[in-house]
């Protein structure tokens, strides 16, 4: 696999194909997909040797502070072969993320294990999650 960090139009269909097998991206039109890339400050692409995008994640950040993690993606004919490990260490080891302090993401309870492996923790104090919806 190849990393990319520049999703090129077939990609950005190709991302949007995977977000439709998902509960939680299901639904989104290609034009919100393309917002979403082009509002994210890193996005990495696994593609392979045909330039197809088999593995995604993207990031929001201050680049001091905080880096929220999201839509940490892999093709289901993929998975298991240590692709999603590969996004987390390539964002936590991203050269312009080396000054944020904290990386943060949403999971499900049976993701807990898999972010654990990568010095996640549920254990954030006090804090509770808290939404208004637009």
């Amino acid at each position: 696999m190849e990393i990319v960090y520049q999703l090129t139009s077939d990609n950005v269909c190709e991302l949007h194909q995977l977000y439709q097998n998902e509960w939680w991206t299901k639904g989104r039109t290609l034009k919100e997909t393309q917002q979403c890339v082009d509002g994210s400050q890193i996005c990495i692409g696994l593609v392979d040797a045909n330039d197809e995008l088999k593995g995604f994640a993207r990031v929001l950040t201050d680049y001091i502070f905080k880096a929220l993690i999201f839509d940490v993606i892999v093709s289901p004919q993929y998975r298991g072969q240590g692709l999603g490990d590969k996004l987390v260490k390539l964002i936590k080891q991203h050269p312009e993320l080396t000054q944020v302090k904290g990386f943060e993401l949403y999971c499900l309870p049976e993701l807990e294990g898999f972010y654990k492996g990568h010095d996640f923790s549920t254990d954030v104090g006090e804090i509770n999650l808290m939404r208004c919806t637009n």
